[in-house]
């Protein structure tokens, strides 16, 4: 066989390999996940334990999505990280959100009280993480800077409480 087309051959099946390889972790964003609570378990992380409270029925579906805290990045479409989904549970409920490493994100909650994957501003509840106000001016997009918080290699807690019109 020619060294050429070795050379050629070589170099193409490494292209191959480099192409189903997985991206990295911190590359990676859209991806649903089940909720696990040994994530959440004593050494593990990291991961943020999530408590929602103030869920004001149940029925529909409670969605919490993680983002990084960045500007670029927070409550932008498609540049959520990681997807849980669960029927709402009147009261309060608990989730853990893996993060893929430690670093700075935020958590946005939403209750689809009909559960039919519209937004429905009459209807639904939202939240996010540190529990900023939502009002008229910032449309219910407020800075990254108000939701961002740090999550270490362990399991960070935080509170988000549920708010409907």
């Amino acid at each position: 066989m020619n060294r050429n087309l070795i050379a050629t051959t070589g170099i193409a099946a490494l292209a191959l390999t480099a192409l189903a390889a997985p991206a990295p972790a911190d590359a990676q964003y859209r991806q649903t996940i089940s909720h696990d609570p040994a994530k959440c378990a004593s050494g593990k992380g990291p991961a943020v334990r999530v408590t929602i409270t103030d869920i004001k029925e149940s029925g529909g579906i409670i969605r919490v999505q993680s983002y990084r805290g960045t500007k670029e990045d927070w409550l932008e479409k498609g540049k959520w990280i990681y997807r849980m989904e669960a029927p709402a549970k009147a009261g309060t409920m608990n989730f853990c959100m893996p993060v893929p490493k430690p670093g700075v994100y935020g958590i946005a909650v939403r209750h689809d009280v009909n559960g039919n994957g519209s937004t429905d501003i009459f209807k639904d509840g939202g939240a996010m993480s540190n529990n900023p106000s939502i009002n008229i001016f910032n449309l219910g997009k407020p800075s990254y800077k108000k939701t961002a918080f740090n999550v270490g290699s362990g399991v960070e807690s935080i509170s988000i409480r549920m708010r409907y019109r």
